[in-house]
């Protein structure tokens, strides 16, 4: 039986009044690299952006139903915000390094924090590097600007940067989407890596890439209506070989979408 971390229980997202996604109930388990696919438009980012509450910077966002992580309701009343999105990272479709120094980018977190101590952070910076295959590549340049990396180095950095405030779940949204195929095979094994330590959710356009890195999968489809639903939560495997609804099945299959 798998450990559950992150549990939505009727989760419903309106935009100006109107539902963007609407009764997603679904579990996510520990430890376990978790794709949501789907068409563009069927509410994979905004159901993504409710597990660390990213839809709360939206004025117009409202959000009803249950959202559990490890049990606590984090749409409840007394949530501190800040500390859901520091055990909750995120990383974004586009790589979005700060402009400074490849060291302050992963250092800014835990300086946030209160951590000062030089020795500290420099063991952190290391740490967060090497746990995002990206080390041998900056280490004799750490004082360098992070703009200057290649794309899938910025992107790196900033799972580097997500990982230096110690979360338990890492929310990625395309993380690969703007990058080149070697560039994307090294995210993929490096979300394999992480997956032994961190609980990870992936939005990807790509179902070659859900079907190779996920261990979970979650269908998502918006009928006329444009309001997205779950229509299919399961292992991968299951998902891509048996599913258990037609309109997965024709969705995997390239009939649509």
């Amino acid at each position: 039986m798998e450990e559950i971390v992150l549990e939505t229980q009727n989760l419903t997202v309106y935009y100006d009044g109107r539902p963007a996604i609407e009764g997603i109930s679904m579990k996510i388990p520990c430890r376990r690299i978790t794709a949501i696919i789907g068409p563009s438009g069927c509410g994979k980012s905004t159901l993504l952006r409710c597990f660390n509450r990213m839809n709360d910077l939206i004025p117009s966002a409202r959000v009803t139903g249950r959202l559990l992580f490890e049990g606590l309701d984090l749409y409840g009343p007394d949530v501190d915000v800040v500390g859901v999105r520091r055990r909750i990272g995120m990383v974004f479709q586009k790589p979005n390094p700060f402009p400074k120094s490849i060291y302050e980018n992963v250092a800014f977190g835990p300086r946030i924090q209160g951590i000062r101590d030089r020795r500290k952070l420099d063991e952190i910076v290391e740490r967060c590097l090497r746990a995002a295959a990206l080390w041998d590549e900056v280490k004799d340049k750490l004082h360098q600007n992070a703009l200057t990396l290649s794309g899938g180095q910025q992107q790196r950095l900033c799972i580097a940067r997500a990982l230096a405030t110690e979360p338990e779940v890492l929310l990625m949204d395309e993380p690969a989407s703007a990058l080149d195929p070697i560039a994307t095979m090294k995210i993929e094994d490096l979300m394999r890596e992480l997956a032994r330590e961190y609980t990870i959710v992936i939005v990807t356009h790509n179902m070659q890439q859900a079907a190779r890195v996920s261990d979970y999968t979650a269908f998502m489809l918006a009928g006329e209506d444009r309001v997205g639903r779950l229509i299919e939560f399961g292992p991968t495997q299951q998902i891509f070989t048996r599913p258990q609804d037609r309109r997965t099945e024709d969705y995997i299959t390239g009939r649509f979408g």
